[in-house]
């Protein structure tokens, strides 16, 4: 189901608002213990790798992102999929965001062009 930029279900919205504050330490607990981000098939496992990878790339760059489309799928609405634009000293543009929900943290979350 596609909604509104407005209608990001949780845990989902508040990871974009600790993202957008450049919350390291709000963004790196969200995750499960297990959590992975996949970054156009670079695979970041673990809180550790993570934060590596958000240091160069995600928190350290000072990335926003605003939501421009959201879709909501999978049992429980457990995956969530934004679509928005991507402001960082890293990169910049149109990406999505896959995240796998497992109740109120991330599993994974999967960037790819938006």
């Amino acid at each position: 189901m596609t909604t509104s930029p407005s209608a990001v279900p949780e845990p989902v919205a508040s990871f974009i608002e600790t993202v957008n504050r450049h919350d390291e330490q709000g963004f790196l607990d969200a995750f499960t213990d297990d959590g992975f981000v996949d970054d156009w098939g670079r695979i970041f496992t673990g809180r550790e790798a993570i934060k590596a990878w958000s240091d160069k790339e995600f928190i350290g760059a000072t990335g926003t992102l605003t939501p421009q489309e959201v879709t909501v799928d999978g049992p429980q609405e457990s995956t969530v999929t934004v679509i928005g634009d991507w402001r960082s000293t890293h990169a910049n543009g149109l990406s999505s965001f896959a995240f796998a929900v497992d109740g109120d943290r991330i599993a994974s979350m999967t960037i790819r062009e938006g």
